[in-house]
């Protein structure tokens, strides 16, 4: 697409803030923005700040195909005006963009539970947006984004904290959105990533090869900003958030701005399939009803890819039904049903327990809801048939995932259940695995590059060579044409390459230093991960994890996205 934005004038001229124009400000914002130290926001649903900008500015990458999507130059993204838009300096923007950001509250429930201790004032009224401050929304070819600086200084819910991130989870973030989005997900995209040639804070980390679970010591980073873009940043949590609001009857207008809220979310996320026009309590469950299949989709598709959320709570699911907030995120190396990279994550948010946790999310998010239909017992009683049917749609989606993987017409219980149990028992490369399957081998060798487990005896080998037999018979391919037209299928949703962790350690570590030339590269071969690629970067990237790598701490695990 050839360029039609080559300034921020041209990109002003875009804009449309649907959300502030449309919802509530807090009563008690102030009018400058200048609002970055920790207090109650009591109602309203967004509160106006003003970005803390990082000290001089450098760019780090930016995502070309993204920027051509949304038809903008490549050349703005190192230019003055946007670098300081783009870094948290909206001081001098061209009208009408706005020069105040703005920042959303949420609630918080993990696994289906509710918290308020991580609001500093115990009420739930001071958690949220603590360093991600959105500055820019407005309509591009027809799509409407949300643009988000993530690091770019303190809100109202900082909770104490700084309001920055630093380079290294912002090197992540940037590239893993990007990734996802290439392996066909729904996701948050990364636009642009600066980091400070001067502004550093401290962070907890690990001793070079730890073995330990908890950060060590405190070393000092590089801030940066990346900016996030997605069709809006609202959560499961903030619906939460209105919707105790509006049971508990916490102010006058506390029902109203829950009905606010969710015809936003309608207006945003769903108007092509809500009618405008439907009375609210229909609204209410089609958006329910949509939501849920988004959700189980996406989460069916993470699975597909071996990606982890690992810190899936209720305020890091977007009603969108997109991937969001990369914190605590692992792509899996050797198969295990409880992979976790997160080591505050517990098992209940490890890699196959995501369609228990995302029940559980939509849970809270349908509990939100109900004050909307207090008046209507039947719309109730729908409305709690489409939460309790989560699991059954759930399932539907992991076994169209899962057929689809193994390159079958039908899905085959017995044939899948005993694969699961070769794969745990020989300790197998997820993504090398399924994608040397989907090369249709007619001998075990070729899946025996995926093997952690070099040592495997006679016995545990003939059950992988009957298994193999038996998924030969069940593919039911009679010709080369078919094998040919099975396998491409195959491989379009089996990926040869994934953002393994270790692949972004030295990413980001060159990055300190200011040698970006790992993130290029990571952006090249991760952008295209279903593609052939040279045998350079198949040597590189496409290999099991060094033994050596195993549970070493912020490669095989991390404790904090910083």
């Amino acid at each position: 697409m050839k360029p039609t934005i080559k300034t921020l004038k041209d990109l002003a001229q875009l804009a449309d803030y649907s959300l502030i124009n449309n919802l509530t400000i807090d009563p008690d914002a102030t009018k400058d923005g200048e609002d970055h130290y920790p207090r109650q926001v009591f109602s309203g649903h967004f509160v106006p700040v003003k970005p803390t900008p990082i000290e001089n500015p450098k760019y780090v990458a930016h995502s070309k195909q993204f920027f051509s999507e949304l038809g903008l130059s490549d050349a703005l993204a190192t230019s003055e005006p946007f670098m300081k838009m783009f870094s948290g300096d909206t001081s001098s923007l061209p009208e009408p963009m706005k020069k105040l950001g703005w920042a959303t509250g949420y609630a918080l429930s993990i696994y289906g539970r509710e918290y308020y201790e991580q609001c500093p004032f115990g009420t739930g009224n001071g958690y949220g947006d603590g360093r991600a401050i959105s500055i820019f929304e407005g309509v591009f070819n027809g799509k409407r984004y949300e643009m988000q600086l993530k690091g770019g200084g303190r809100t109202p819910y900082c909770r104490g904290a700084d309001g920055r991130a630093v380079l290294r989870s912002s090197v992540r973030e940037f590239l893993a959105q990007e990734h996802i989005y290439a392996l066909g997900i729904p996701t948050s995209r990364s636009l642009t990533l600066y980091t400070s040639e001067m502004q550093r804070v401290q962070r907890p980390w690990f001793h070079n090869g730890s073995y330990s679970k908890d950060p060590e010591l405190m070393i000092e980073e590089a801030v940066a900003i990346t900016t996030r873009v997605a069709p809006s940043f609202l959560r499961v949590g903030q619906v939460e958030l209105f919707g105790r609001r509006a049971r508990k009857d916490e102010h006058p207008n506390a029902l109203k701005e829950l009905e606010e809220i969710v015809l936003h979310i309608i207006e945003r996320e769903y108007k092509d399939e809500i009618d405008e026009a439907l009375p609210l309590e229909e609204k209410v469950l089609l958006l329910a009803k949509a939501f849920r299949g988004r959700l189980t989709s996406l989460i069916a598709h993470w699975i597909r890819v071996g990606y982890c959320q690992g810190n899936f709570n209720s305020d890091n699911t977007a009603v969108g039904g997109y991937t969001l907030d990369y914190g605590p995120f692992g792509f899996m190396d050797r198969f295990d049903p409880r992979y976790q990279p997160w080591t505050g994550g517990g098992v209940h948010f490890s890699f196959l327990n995501q369609p228990q946790a995302g029940e559980r999310n939509f849970g809270m998010f349908c509990t939100a809801l109900k004050p909307l239909l207090d008046s209507n017992e039947e719309a109730q009683k729908s409305l709690d048939k489409i939460q309790n049917e989560f699991p059954k749609v759930m399932q539907g989606a992991m076994i169209k995932m899962w057929t689809a993987k193994l390159g079958l017409q039908r899905f085959d219980a017995t044939l899948f259940n005993e694969l699961i149990k070769l794969m745990i028992e020989t300790s197998v490369d997820y993504t090398i695995f399924f994608h040397e399957l989907s090369s249709l081998p007619t001998e075990i060798e070729p899946l025996t590059k995926s093997f952690y487990n070099e040592n495997i005896d006679k016995a545990l080998m003939a059950r992988w060579s009957e298994w193999l037999k038996k998924w030969q018979e069940a593919i039911k391919t009679t010709s080369l044409e078919e094998r040919e037209a099975l396998s491409k299928q195959m491989k379009s949703v089996n990926p040869k390459y994934t953002l393994r962790e270790w692949f972004l350690v030295p990413a980001y570590q060159k990055a300190t230093d200011g040698d970006y030339s790992l993130i290029y590269k990571l952006q090249e071969v991760m952008n295209s991960p279903y593609e052939e690629q040279s045998k350079e970067i198949e040597q590189m990237y496409y290999r099991k994890k060094p033994m050596e790598l195993f549970d070493i701490a912020g490669v095989s695990y991390v404790s904090c996205s910083s």
